[in-house]
């Protein structure tokens, strides 16, 4: 028998019951262009500072099964319900580690992508570093179901962990977002600004995308953009946006781009 929940952690289940975690979505954007092409969506609850301490709450009280399900589930119908300037955009869903641990999670994930009228192909689905560290083989082969199925998956804190390259060759990619702490100085700092670029390289070479996150002033864009990173995210573009907010942003940018 589970152990009861504390006071904390019940507010916490009741939140998830009654669908009480709110979404926010963050814009991917082409550095060229200025056109956005995806977004990620981001959990967010009015009782906790970060979607970190969010998860790490649910993962104490055992939760964070339902949890993932309930936000990942509510982002796809969400998405699918899209129209107007937000009809043409993907999504990215962040999966949790115990995600890619549970046998069947891909189909339910699939069924979920079909239930809410959505093809695959729309989907980008961004994993950390840490979730390729236990169990490599089993891990791979439930990526490329999914792969195969059409979800794009996305290397999330790209490097930030200890096997980075030993990974990009063996696992079913199809992009690798830079960690924010990997470009902070990448204007001033000569070792960061060489690690970055070649980061870049080595992905357009074994044919993945980039995506930077935490991009913040238009002098990190500038270096970035020359390097060849497709998409950026950060607060130089927008910061995370509730559905309203998202709409006008998106509108505002296909007009400047056209």
């Amino acid at each position: 028998m589970a152990p009861a929940l504390n006071r904390r952690d019940r507010r916490l289940e009741q939140a998830i019951r009654r669908d009480r975690i709110e979404l926010r979505f963050q814009p991917q954007i082409e550095p060229a262009s200025g056109r956005i092409a995806a977004v990620e969506a981001l959990a967010r609850w009015d009782e906790v500072e970060s979607p970190e301490i969010l998860f790490a709450r649910a993962e104490a009280a055992g939760l964070s099964e339902r949890l993932s399900r309930s936000i990942q589930r509510k982002a796809l119908r969400t998405f699918a319900a899209w129209r107007g300037p937000l009809s043409g955009l993907k999504m990215s869903i962040n999966l949790l580690p115990r995600d890619l641990d549970r046998p069947g999670y891909e189909q339910w994930l699939l069924a979920e992508i079909k239930a809410a009228g959505l093809r695959p192909d729309q989907i980008t689905a961004e994993i950390v570093e840490s979730s390729l560290m236990e169990d490599r083989l089993e891990v791979a082969g439930r990526l490329a179901r999914l792969r195969a199925a059409g979800i794009r998956i996305a290397i999330d804190d790209f490097g930030t962990g200890y096997s980075s390259l030993a990974y990009l060759a063996s696992l079913p990619l199809d992009a690798i977002k830079i960690d924010r702490a990997m470009i902070a100085d990448i204007v001033g700092g000569s070792r960061d600004r060489i690690i970055v670029k070649a980061m870049i390289r080595l992905a357009r070479e074994l044919g993945l995308k980039v995506i930077v996150e935490g991009v913040e002033n238009p002098a990190q864009l500038h270096l970035l953009e020359e390097w060849g990173c497709d998409l950026y995210q950060g607060f130089l573009g927008a910061g995370a946006l509730d559905e309203a907010e998202l709409a006008r942003f998106v509108a505002a940018a296909n007009r400047d781009a056209a």
